[in-house]
């Protein structure tokens, strides 16, 4: 917890019902900023899309109960626990809910002030509503995917269609909703589809659309295609990202590159791009990364090393700011934003699918 001031959504109660990816993430963000979150897991199941052999990194700070929607005395447990709830958090395709006789319609009679989460990909109505998919699929269908990339669209894994365009506009969603809840007394169905939120995502694209400056992929400066805004292979097989787009940070690029033969006048001839790309590539080959560390510390070019996934612990920004920990061999990210009074909270970890069924029985029992 963080010093005795509670966390922004302490007192906000939040039952998820587990599915994969995208709700997880959205209810263990909530859980990260206070919020008592109750994960309902399947009989012999698992928890995030993982196997709980491994307590997924998504289950953090919840606890898990498991219950068998289809066993009635279950089902009406469920409907208990609801009915005391703030947030509902569900990432089923369209209908599943309403077949268990826990739709919102459903709920709303037991508890009106329930905000009713809703994390799929194309949303709860609409042609592909009832459509398998994954997230690649949604921000193909969205506009992102066909920006990504230079020759064909690139999967850019599931950060912009999952995560972003998914559990932060659910998180985003859920907040928005429960502040109407304090105007209206009423709660709401928060229908948070990953194809809508892709498609937000690309306001700024239509931005540059509308004003005809956006080119097809793979011909604008910051998709990959200028060699002052991409990645480099240096001597020991490390990446180097390069995004020196204002001419200041260009000039000081080419110096520390030892090309200051190039025109700095000529950065925007596309003409002269392919060339000067192989040059720059050639020029990274020749140090290892720690030595472009070295060579461009304290020189205002706008680039830094590429990190995989198990050198982020050691890194002096990341290790300062405290964004990634390790505990018992396992990686995971401090709770973001960052804020200043009640910043979020490292959640423990589930030990298995249904760690604290007897507890919550127990309590809800005593609660009625």
């Amino acid at each position: 917890m963080s010093g005795e001031r509670p966390l922004p959504l302490a007192g906000i109660k939040v039952v998820e019902f587990q599915s994969i990816a995208p709700a997880p993430m959205a209810a263990m963000m909530l859980c990260d900023f206070g919020a008592e979150v109750i994960l309902v897991t399947r009989p012999g199941g698992n928890s995030a899309g993982l196997p709980m052999g491994e307590p997924p990194i998504l289950g953090r700070g919840k606890r898990a109960i498991t219950l068998d929607l289809q066993d009635p005395d279950d089902r009406r447990f469920a409907v208990d626990l609801l009915s005391e709830a703030d947030v509902l958090v569900e990432g089923y395709r369209p209908g599943v809910m309403e077949r268990l006789g826990l739709g919102p319609d459903d709920l709303a009679e037991v508890n009106p002030g329930l905000v009713y989460t809703r994390v799929t990909g194309w949303g709860q109505e609409g042609p592909y509503a009832d459509q398998v998919g994954h997230d690649l699929n949604y921000i193909g269908v969205g506009g992102p995917l066909a920006q990504i990339g230079r020759d064909a669209p690139t999967p850019p894994s599931a950060f912009v269609g999952d995560f972003a365009s998914g559990s932060l506009m659910a998180v985003i969603g859920t907040l928005l909703a429960l502040r109407a809840r304090e105007l209206t007394g009423r709660g709401q169905v928060v229908d948070a589809a990953i194809v809508d939120g892709s498609t937000y995502l690309m306001s700024a694209h239509f931005e540059m659309h509308n004003r005809k400056v956006l080119r097809p992929r793979g011909e604008n400066p910051m998709d990959g295609n200028a060699p002052f805004y991409a990645t480099y292979v240096c001597a020991d097989g490390g990446w180097y990202s390069v995004a020196a787009v204002e001419p200041r940070f260009y000039a000081n690029l080419l110096d520390r590159l030892d090309l200051t033969d190039e025109p700095l006048d000529a950065q925007y001839d596309q003409s002269r791009w392919p060339a000067l790309r192989a040059r720059i590539a050639d020029r990274f080959r020749t140090a290892t990364r720690a030595e472009w560390d070295a060579r461009f510390a304290g020189t205002e070019i706008s680039a830094g090393p590429v990190l995989e996934i198990d050198e982020l612990v050691d890194n002096p920004h990341i290790a300062a700011r405290n964004l990634v920990r390790e505990s018992d061999g396992r990686l995971e990210a401090r709770p973001s934003p960052l804020l200043s009074e009640t910043p979020g909270r490292w959640g423990t970890w589930l030990a298995r699918s249904g760690e604290h069924s007897a507890q919550i029985r127990e309590e809800h029992t005593t609660s009625r």
